[in-house]
């Protein structure tokens, strides 16, 4: 039997974790939310996600400036970069 193929991007970069990712089983809007929305919900998915540590790398290496990625905002995710220079 031969193990499943994982979702790559066009660069090779192995995305598998995505298919674990809680957030693709619930409400994509939940982690989009309009300006001033709430990110409780989607905060709170995260915190019992897996593949929370790949989400945020994912999302600190590929400049995601939109949505909740590995349980952070985007404020909070430019805060991190910030201190990493």
């Amino acid at each position: 039997m031969t193990e499943p193929v994982m979702a790559q991007a066009l660069d090779g970069e192995d995305l598998g974790w995505q298919e674990r990712a809680l957030c693709a089983q619930t409400d994509p809007e939940a982690f989009f939310p309009e300006k001033g929305g709430s990110t409780r919900e989607a905060k709170k998915v995260c915190r019992a996600c897996e593949v929370r540590a790949e989400c945020l790398e994912y999302a600190l290496e590929h400049d995601e400036r939109f949505g909740i990625w590995g349980g952070l905002s985007e404020r909070e995710r430019r805060r991190i970069k910030r201190q990493a220079v």
